[in-house]
């Protein structure tokens, strides 16, 4: 009997299997992405078709990065930090390799990422020698009990932390510096402290927002700040809140006139509305860029998503580079306002 038994269990197991799996199969989230590449007066009359064409193959690039991380079930975190790294790489955008110069000819980085599932944040400000600022950021997340590091304290982290450095010749490009030598004539005519223009963040800040299988947002964002800037100023980029947010149900990362942006907060200030007011991430996106900012004089967007993967991209300018890849799958670049 005990044999007759036993033989019967191994055939039940044997030939329904089906039903004894989905007890332990982990359900998986719909995985998504979305990126920006900065905003600003961005007009297809000033654009060569050569040049749009890179623009929209490095946020091409950039993104199919990241959706390459997360559909071979890599974490939203990774999916950023690929992202962001391809586009700090790049001359095209305002953040590592293409940042623009300090007052003192210097290129001065800032970046930050925020994990929604533990709320865990790192962030950089004022490095001059980190090529990829957005693996510093995310080292401080992990590595340190802060959130944030500047300047010298930042680069010696990332040096205990085998993060790349590089010579501050790497960040030079003739364009960035062409754009400082206008900005101080200006200045020098005027004779007047540094103010900042549209154009200071025509080519602006980078940023990317996951969702991965297992229903973890992740958010980050990386900038060169603005031309001419000085005295150490730190724009939204950084700042947790401002620049980049994420929690369990929205992911937000924005680009603009970085001081708006802070006393906005303008990047949590959407998940507020999405937490609890219950709008949807793309209403609760429009009324703080179109409404709440617009009336404080800042211009700029944001991109992000949801829970379930809705892609959230909206701006006040006349365009910003944006991409995404949704839960079904479909595939968004654009560049101007349409």
């Amino acid at each position: 009997m005990r044999i007759i038994i036993i033989t019967s269990l191994i055939l039940l197991f044997s030939i329904t299997p089906s039903i004894a799996e989905p007890a332990n199969k982990k359900a998986t989230s719909p995985v998504a992405i979305v990126l920006h590449g900065g905003a600003g007066t961005i007009l297809k009359k000033n654009m060569t078709p050569e040049l749009e064409q890179q623009y929209k193959d490095k946020l091409k690039e950039a993104l199919t990065a990241g959706y390459q991380v997360l559909i071979k079930q890599g974490s939203s975190t990774d999916a950023i930090k690929k992202t962001i790294s391809i586009m700090e790489n790049s001359p095209l955008f305002n953040a590592g390799k293409g940042a623009v110069f300090t007052h003192d000819g210097k290129n001065s980085l800032d970046a930050s990422i925020m994990v929604g599932k533990d709320l865990s944040a790192g962030a950089v400000a004022g490095v001059e020698t980190i090529k990829n600022p957005i693996l510093l950021a995310d080292k401080v997340r992990t590595n340190s009990v802060h959130v944030m590091m500047a300047g010298k304290g930042a680069e010696n982290f990332a040096k205990a932390n085998d993060i790349e450095q590089v010579d501050p010749q790497y960040f030079y490009t003739e364009r960035r510096w062409k754009s400082l030598q206008k900005a101080l004539k200006k200045d020098a005519e005027q004779a007047q402290i540094p103010t900042d223009e549209a154009n200071n963040f025509k080519f602006g800040t980078v940023g990317a927002v996951a969702l991965d299988q297992n229903g973890v947002i992740s958010a980050g964002t990386s900038t060169g700040g603005m031309t001419n800037k000085r005295y150490g100023r730190v724009g939204d980029s950084p700042i947790i809140g401002a620049g980049t947010y994420a929690n369990q149900n929205c992911g937000v990362s924005a680009t603009g006139h970085g001081e708006y942006f802070i006393r906005a907060a303008v990047t949590h200030d959407i998940c507020a509305l999405v937490d609890y007011k219950s709008l949807s991430i793309q209403d609760a996106a429009d009324l703080v860029i179109h409404d709440k900012l617009k009336k404080m004089g800042g211009d700029g967007g944001v991109i992000g998503l949801d829970a379930e993967g809705n892609i959230m991209m909206s701006f006040n300018t006349k365009g910003m580079y944006r991409a995404s890849i949704d839960s079904q799958g479909k595939v968004t670049i654009k560049i101007y306002q349409d």
